[in-house]
């Protein structure tokens, strides 16, 4: 971790003013940078400026080495390697995203694949038998902030069994490096009434309590670290 933690904000709305996930996302921003004003923030709006999606022969040049690759293919790395860069440098990840489907937006699991890769942020080795792929990142904190048109996705909610967006941020977000995780969502949206209104007053006031935690984290792994320092 850095002295003083960068911040990526992946936007997934392919929405613009109106798209509330954004607007959570600006109020993280806005309560970080009230806690940390020297802190790096990086935002990107996938939705907006979907990446490019996985193709053979974009395979083709992953699997390629470094040094063997022609210019084509370094070109069609270029997104990748400025993303998984990006990544790298982060020390807290706020994923910001509606519920499309049920699921993820597919700009959001395009970014996923393009930073996801082997040799960069994950190991790939046989002799780990039947789980060969190992994280290459860790020590990173993950915010996910959510809309749902729906309700009920969360613990035992009514639909919480047609929630595949949390357990897929769960599942990938093991290969961004991260170790601990908030979310928070706002739902009823499609509904507009007085639910919708208590949901999103819920999530927002919510918002500057999880930079908190996340920021104190921070602090509690570096009193810890110096604390092992010290008994060196």
């Amino acid at each position: 971790m850095n002295t003083t933690p960068n911040l990526l904000i992946i936007n997934g709305s392919p929405r613009g003013r109106r798209s509330l996930s954004r607007k959570m996302a600006s109020r993280f921003e806005e309560s970080w940078r009230n806690r940390i004003p020297d802190s790096k923030v990086l935002v990107k709006n996938v939705g907006s400026e979907p990446p490019p999606f996985v193709s053979e022969a974009w395979i083709a040049a992953v699997f390629t080495p470094p040094e063997e690759r022609d210019e084509e293919q370094r070109k069609l790395l270029k997104y990748s390697d400025q993303a998984i860069n990006e990544l790298r440098a982060a020390d807290t990840i706020v994923l910001a995203t509606p519920m499309h489907n049920y699921g993820v937006p597919a700009a959001v699991k395009a970014w996923v694949d393009q930073v996801v890769r082997v040799g960069e942020t994950f190991s790939f080795d046989l002799e780990r038998g039947d789980f060969p792929l190992e994280p290459i990142l860790a020590g990173k904190r993950l915010v996910t902030l959510t809309t749902a048109g729906e309700f009920g996705f969360t613990g035992n909610g009514i639909r919480s069994h047609l929630n595949h967006l949390h357990p897929h941020v769960e599942v990938f977000s093991r290969y961004l490096g991260v170790s601990q995780s908030w979310q928070e969502g706002i739902e009823y949206q499609e509904f507009g009434d007085k639910r919708f209104e208590d949901s999103k007053a819920k999530s927002f006031a919510a918002i500057p309590r999880i930079v908190d935690e996340v920021i104190a984290s921070f602090l509690r792994e570096e009193r810890k670290e110096q604390n092992r320092i010290a008994v060196e």
